[in-house]
């Protein structure tokens, strides 16, 4: 299937400096911060020695695409990133199996049960 491992979590959160606070005391580390004009969102990436991420994201905008979910759904683990060696491959194989996908790049959150599965070449 060619999935190499995890590349980075995504946590929705409503209160990213509430956030950013605990997850600076679990893990000890200070994050990097950003923000995406594309998802309207405000953004703290706690970059892990193995390579992998934890992202602290919180909607900036009720168009954010990820103020629904938070809504809905709440604070929680929104997606997970997995690195492939070939995103449109694992994507078709996927789909062969009847995993539920949005694209090329994401499984749909019912296929996984309630997770964004995001696939990246890498």
């Amino acid at each position: 299937m060619g999935i190499k491992g995890i590349d980075h979590i995504v946590v929705r959160v409503k209160d990213l400096e509430a956030a950013v606070e605990a997850y600076r005391k679990i893990l000890d580390m200070e994050p990097r911060r950003t923000s995406s004009d594309a998802l309207k969102a405000e953004q703290a990436f706690f970059d892990l020695p193995n390579g992998t991420a934890v992202e602290l994201i919180m909607p900036t905008d009720p168009a954010s695409p990820l103020a629904g979910p938070l809504e809905k759904r709440g604070e929680g683990i929104h997606s997970i990133a997995f690195a492939v060696d070939d995103r449109k491959k694992t994507a078709a194989d996927m789909a062969g199996r009847d995993v539920r996908m949005l694209g090329e790049a994401f499984v749909h959150p019912g296929a996984a049960h309630g997770v964004l599965v995001q696939l990246l070449d890498g």
